[in-house]
C-alpha cells in the first residue's frame, strides 16, 4: 500500500515491519484485558468470534504513523481507509499510548530500551558516553483568555506559546532521551533540575555533559561534569588581542563538540506535530514521546563513528 511508503510513514518498510511484530501483540492484549473489564467475566465464546474491527492492526499502525509524520487530519485518513473520523481517533489513541511507553533505542544494544533518566546515566556511565543536552521549545495553542496559568506558556525566547522539553543525546546526534516536559516560560535549567538530573549528577560521578549558556548555573555546581561555553572576558576591548582569539577557539571547539544534539532536536522537527503543536496541549507529551522513540530506532541503526580529537596539537618543524 501507498501509505507504508517511507514519505508517508516516516520510517523504512523494514522498520515498519519490525515495529508491527513489537507491538501486536501488546495491542492485543490490552484489547483483550479491556473486554474483559468491561465484560466482568471470561469471554464464553471462542476467540475470533463477534464482529470484526473496521481496520486491522496494520493499517492502525499505518494510520497513527502517516498522522504522526504528515499532519493529516482524522477526517482526510477516515476518506483514505473509508471509515469514519472517529474510528481514526480511537485507533490513533491506542497506538500513541503503546509508541510512548517503548522507550528510547540504544546503538549496538538490540534488547536495551532508556526509559528513564535514571536510565540514561546509568547506560553512560557503563558505556564511557558524554552526554550532550539541549532544550526544544514547540509552539503550542495559546490557552483561553482569563483562564490561571496562561502567561506560563509565553516563552521568553520565542515570544509565542509553547511547551518546552529536554533532548538528551550521545556525540553522534543519537536520541537517548526526550523528556521533562514544562511550560515555555520555564528556563531550560529549571526544568531538568526539577526533572532531577542534579541528583543523577551526584549518584553518577563519572558522567559528563556538553551543555549551552542556558545550563551555566549546572555547570557551576558540577564543574568537572558539566562543561558548558567560557565566558566572554572581561574589558576585552581593552585587553591583548591574542586573549579574544582564545576565547573565540574555545567557544568554537565546544560549540562543535555539541551541536550534535541540535541535529538530533532536528530530527524531531522532521516530523509535522513537533513544527507546530494544533492539539490539545493536554495530549502533547505523549505526541512527543511517541515521535522521539521512532527517532530513537532510525538514530540507533547508524553506525558508530570514530571520535575525532579537537584537541590542539603543537606542530614540530620538519626537514625538507
Amino acid at each position: 500500500m501507498a501509505m507504508s511508503h517511507p514519505a508517508f510513514a516516516g520510517l523504512s518498510r523494514r522498520h515498519l515491519g519490525a515495529l508491527v511484530s513489537e507491538l501486536a501483540p501488546r495491542w492485543g492484549a490490552r484489547c483483550g484485558s479491556g473486554r474483559h473489564d468491561r465484560r466482568g467475566r471470561a469471554r464464553q465464546r471462542e476467540s475470533g468470534a463477534g464482529p470484526e474491527y473496521d481496520l486491522v492492526f496494520t493499517d492502525r499502525l499505518l494510520v497513527t504513523l502517516v498522522h504522526l509524520r504528515t499532519g493529516l487530519t482524522h477526517e482526510a485518513l477516515g476518506v483514505i481507509y473509508e471509515v469514519g473520523s472517529s474510528t481514526i481517533g480511537r485507533a490513533i489513541g491506542e497506538l500513541l499510548q503503546l509508541l510512548a511507553g517503548r522507550g528510547f533505542a540504544v546503538s549496538d544494544r538490540p534488547g536495551v530500551r532508556l526509559r528513564t533518566l535514571a536510565d540514561v546515566f546509568a547506560y553512560a556511565k557503563a558505556e564511557n558516553v558524554t552526554l550532550r543536552i539541549d532544550g526544544m521549545e514547540t509552539q503550542v495553542r495559546r490557552p483561553q483568555a482569563g483562564r490561571p496559568g496562561r502567561r506560563a506558556f509565553v516563552s521568553g525566547k520565542r515570544k509565542q506559546n509553547t511547551i518546552k522539553t529536554t533532548t538528551i543525546s550521545d556525540h553522534q546526534g543519537r536520541t537517548l532521551w526526550s523528556g521533562a516536559l514544562r511550560p515555555g516560560r520555564m528556563h531550560d535549567q529549571t526544568a531538568m533540575r526539577t526533572e532531577g538530573i542534579a541528583e543523577q549528577l551526584r549518584l553518577h560521578l563519572g558522567v559528563n555533559a556538553e551543555v549551552d549558556d542556558g545550563y551555566r548555573g549546572l555547570a557551576g555546581e558540577f564543574p568537572t561534569q558539566v562543561f558548558a561555553p567560557p565566558r566572554k572576558p572581561k574589558n576585552m576591548d581593552d585587553g591583548p588581542v591574542t586573549e579574544w582569539y582564545g576565547w573565540r577557539e574555545h567557544k568554537r571547539r565546544q560549540s562543535s563538540r555539541r551541536i550534535c544534539v541540535e541535529h538530533a532536536n532536528a530530527e524531531h522537527r522532521q516530523w509535522r506535530p513537533l513544527q507546530r503543536y494544533t492539539g490539545r496541549r493536554e495530549t502533547y507529551g505523549e505526541t512527543h514521546q511517541a515521535i522521539a522513540t521512532l527517532v530513537s530506532d532510525r538514530a540507533a541503526e547508524r553506525p558508530t563513528r570514530p571520535k575525532t580529537s579537537t584537541e590542539l596539537v603543537p606542530v614540530s618543524a620538519t626537514a625538507c
